[in-house]
């Protein structure tokens, strides 16, 4: 895996730091494949059929669950080591919930942007990611988890996204440069990629 976590092997088979998982794999690059693979196929279900909830943590949650409980026993679960990526540090996990608490309070606050000009919503949905990005909490899948529950939610305010249609480098180069406090890539990607259902 990419991520520098805290404790190294966490949840990893001894000598490696291939996560444990369901299918016993453990060859780091036969796991991502898999992975892939397995978790292409739930989105695409999620797709046709999103998961119904209120778009709040314990939905974030499930989408998660949804994603990967195939492959491991953690799906659905907030991480217990400290991660980071790419010299992004992430949430540490000991304020996980308390902080997903307040991201997802002031998104019911909001009404879960629903009825807003392109323009705020872009605004919104921009601020949103960043905040769930820096939460970031599962030990693998985040950016997934996160991609999934945004198209949901950007459909439910009347707006629709297809990030399988999206340059995703694009997307990670914006994810870093807004991690760091520049968040124009990420709005010029957003307000791009992000059309009204006619």
């Amino acid at each position: 895996m990419s991520y520098s976590i805290a404790s190294i092997t966490d949840g990893c088979y001894p000598g490696t730091t291939v996560l444990v998982n369901k299918l016993g794999i453990q060859d780091e690059e036969t796991l991502n494949k898999t992975e892939a693979l397995m978790t292409y196929i739930n989105g695409a279900k999620l797709e046709e059929n999103p998961l119904v909830g209120e778009f709040d943590f314990p939905h974030y949650k499930a989408i998660h669950r949804f994603l990967f409980s195939e492959l491991y026993d953690w799906a659905g679960e907030v991480r217990s080591v400290d991660i980071s990526k790419k010299g992004t540090v992430f949430c540490p996990a000991a304020e996980i919930e308390e902080r997903a608490e307040q991201i997802f309070k002031r998104l019911k606050a909001h009404n879960l942007f629903i009825h807003l000009p392109k323009d705020t919503f872009v605004d919104e949905i921009t601020d949103f990611y960043c905040v769930t990005n820096a939460l970031h909490p599962f030990r693998e899948g985040n950016g997934r988890t996160q991609r999934a529950f945004l198209t949901q939610l950007i459909r439910n305010a009347g707006y629709s996204i297809n990030f399988s249609e999206l340059d995703m480098d694009l997307l990670m180069i914006a994810t870093i440069q807004a991690a760091q406090g520049v968040t124009d890539l990420l709005k010029q990607f957003f307000e791009q990629a992000i059309d009204t259902i006619t």
